[in-house]
Parts: structure tokens; sequence; C-alpha cells
């Protein structure tokens, strides 16, 4: 397990009284931070900078005032301001290192590894910078693996994903495809009925109507043809008897 070693520089102000402001506000912001008051720590080192913006003291006492509170977006831009003004290596290097611990709790790894490189270049003995570099790079990796681990978990998902949508599809595609084909049968079964109706149609025959005239000519003939017959059977009748009678003739 590593461990992130915090170092912090703080500056005190060891001359004597000075008319200038902001040595004295640097040095009121050191006891505030010295009593853990980190606010108001703050806000004397922000009004030395305000008074002399080329102060390097005055911006690294800010940034570790402002890293107490873990704001570290703003420490960030103490150090950094604090490490351009730094005329001494060994100054560079402290601004550095607190720039690297910032960065760091921002889990921004690859710039923390910048920041110790150059606290390490400025202050090549600094073994805080050199153990903290490592964990930096220790944590940058865990965090490459991880993000290679979502992507891929991603990835895997949105697999699953278009295959599942494929299937739903498909399946879709089966039951539009079998709701067709029962809907052209249903059709074709209709047309045969339509057909077959159509036909039978066709041959049963179609009743006539008969006219009040045609009517009479046929129960007109109807009677003549039974006269007739009538008149058939008395005539055979007639010869019938006078045969008989012929015959008795004894």
């Amino acid at each position: 397990m590593y461990k992130l070693v915090i170092f912090l520089v703080f500056i005190f102000s060891t001359i004597q009284l000075s008319a200038q402001s902001d040595k004295k506000l640097i040095r009121k912001g050191n006891k505030d931070f010295q009593k853990s008051e980190y606010q108001e720590a703050e806000k004397n080192y922000s009004k030395a900078l305000e008074t002399n913006p080329s102060s390097n003291n005055a911006a690294f006492n800010l940034g570790t005032s402002r890293y107490a509170q873990e704001n570290f977006e703003e420490a960030v831009k103490d150090f950094d301001k604090a490490a351009s003004m730094s005329l001494k290596p060994e100054k560079e290097a402290e601004a550095m290192y607190n720039l690297g611990n910032s960065l760091m709790s921002l889990e921004k790894y690859q710039e923390s590894i910048e920041a110790y490189k150059r606290a390490l270049r400025a202050q090549p003995e600094n073994e805080d910078a050199r153990y903290n570099l490592a964990y930096a790079q220790w944590k940058m990796k865990q965090q490459q693996d991880q993000q290679q681990d979502q992507q891929q978990d991603q990835e895997d998902q949105n697999k699953d994903q278009q295959e599942e949508n494929q299937d739903q599809q498909q399946q879709q595609d089966q039951q539009q495809d079998q709701q067709q084909d029962q809907q052209e049968n249903s059709d074709q079964q209709q047309q045969a009925d339509s057909d077959q109706q159509q036909q039978q149609g066709k041959q049963q025959p179609q009743p006539q109507q008969l006219t009040k005239e045609d009517a009479e000519r046929m129960l007109q003939a109807l009677q003549n043809n039974e006269k007739k017959t009538m008149d058939k059977v008395n005539e055979q009748k007639v010869k019938s008897s006078a045969r008989v009678s012929k015959e008795k003739d004894w």
C-alpha cells in the first residue's frame, strides 16, 4: 500500500518589522495558518499577493492555505505561479512538489508526474518527490487499466445490445412473414370460395318468368291435348264395344 506523502513548505518572514505591507500580511497569514485558521490565512495571503504580485512567498503560501481547505483547483494555480516566479532551484522544487500533490489529489496523474519530474530536475535529492513520482506513475497505470476495462465493458454491452436488437428484429421479421403468409392464405381461400360460388351460380338454371299470355297459351294447349286424348279414348271404347258384340253373335 503506497502512501501519498504531503510535503508543505511554509514561508515565515524572519525580517524585522518593515513598512512593506505584503511582508506584514504574509506574517499575519502565517500566524493564522499555524492556528489552522486557513480561511483567514488565505485572505491575508491574497491581500499580500495583490499588494505585491511578484511575491513568490505570497503565492506559495496562498497555495498551501487553499490546499489545506482541499481547494485543489485554485492551489494548482497558486503553486504554478509560485514556481514561475522562483529564482532559486530549491524554491521552484518546493512549488513544483506541492503542485504535483495538488494534481494528484485531483487524480490528474499524468500532469502530477510532470510536476514531480520538474521538482526532481530542480532538486535531485528530493526523495519525497521521487517517491510521489513513483506513486503517481502507479496510480496512472491503475487509472488506464480501469479505463480500458470500462471501455471493454462498454463495448461488450454495446455488442450484446446489438445482438439483442438483431434477435428482436429477426423475431419481428418472422412475425411479419407469418402474418403475411396467413393473409395471403386467407386471400387465396376467399378467392377460391368466390370462384366456387360463381361457378355454382353458372351451373344452376335460372328460373324463367312467365307472362300472363304464355300461361294462358300453355293452359289452352293442355286443354286441347286433354280433349284429343278423351276423344281417342271414346273412339277406342266404341270400337271395342262393336267387336265384342260381333263375337257374341251366336
